[in-house]
């Protein structure tokens, strides 16, 4: 009995050795690696340090003042009466029965999205039970591809339309810059592309109700501070226009951010004699020369300037 007090004794003995060890450890380890610094009676966030740490592997920023307002809406060809009220008819009918809302959450919250299968949407000219739109399927979130699918909000919008009419939904994916052609000479039934309505596009088309406001927004690489402390477009423009001569700025060929850098006499506006404007057939492929050192910055609308940079941040 008194042999086991005694080997009880030393197992005590060691236990309490060991948490001293333990506590002294945590100790040092909460000043040496940041967990939690104390100053005085003030405990600081030692995080902070990881936070900044895991922000600094960021590649790129969107520099958040919006540059224009815009409404997307879809357009049929003009003069197409029928088609654009069924069309009118529809967007009101989803938006009253919340499935309107239901597609934006999926995109822009945490809602669930529902693809159309790439092999089931294939254009047949001799088909006339098919809804035919017409996109650039590199738009993110409105239109682009994952897998063997085509998602998103516009794609989403027009399959439901297509079930509408009982007809069923084909996709014709071409250059952005195509789009309004395709259907104003009637080999498209719809454009469906975050198409903004802008009075020379209605020359050829008819838009329907609009669905979305969007707005133009800068791209630039993360370690990039020119626009830091802008917070107006006024401020943004006046370092745009201050920009070295022949610096170099993309945007998405036939787009509003296309508009917005060489000038547009429809939109108001002026342009920048010093800046060389670089197109692209897609948004990301834009915003790839900005990682290459090709370009400085890019002009895209902002929920696709959202998307693409965080997939590039990971």
């Amino acid at each position: 009995m008194k042999k086991l007090v005694s080997v009880l004794s030393v197992l005590v003995a060691l236990c309490l050795v060991i948490g001293c060890f333990a506590a002294c450890s945590k100790d040092d380890a909460n000043v040496s690696d940041g967990n939690a610094v104390t100053d005085g009676n003030v405990v600081t966030d030692g995080n902070a340090a990881e936070e900044d740490a895991a922000e600094s592997t960021d590649l790129l920023k969107v520099i958040d003042v919006p540059l224009t307002n815009e409404e997307y809406a879809f357009a049929v060809t003009k003069g197409n009466e029928e088609l654009l009220a069924s069309l009118n008819d529809f967007l009101a009918e989803i938006r009253a029965n919340g499935q309107f809302d239901a597609i934006m959450n999926a995109y822009f919250g945490d809602g669930e999205k529902t693809g159309v299968l790439i092999a089931d949407a294939e254009v047949d000219t001799e088909n006339e039970n098919q809804l035919v739109i017409a996109t650039n399927a590199a738009f993110a979130p409105f239109e682009y591809v994952e897998g063997e699918y085509y998602y998103g909000v516009d794609i989403e919008i027009m399959n439901l339309f297509a079930q509408s009419l009982g007809m069923t939904l084909a996709v014709n994916d071409m250059e952005f810059d195509s789009v309004c052609t395709a259907v104003g000479e009637g080999m498209c039934d719809v454009a469906a592309s975050g198409l903004t309505i802008k009075p020379e596009r209605e020359e050829i088309l008819d838009f329907s109700t609009s669905y979305y406001n969007a707005s133009q927004k800068i791209i630039a690489a993360a370690n990039d501070t020119t626009f830091d402390n802008c917070t107006t477009v006024e401020e943004v423009e006046a370092i745009l226009a201050g920009l070295a001569e022949g610096t170099q700025v993309g945007y998405q060929t036939g787009t509003t951010g296309a508009f917005y850098i060489v000038g547009d006499a429809d939109w108001d506006f002026a342009g920048f004699a010093n800046i060389v404007g670089v197109g692209y057939s897609n948004g990301a492929f834009a915003v790839q020369d900005i990682l290459n050192g090709n370009i400085a910055y890019v002009v895209i609308d902002e929920a696709p300037a959202n998307n693409i940079v965080a997939g590039v941040n990971g």
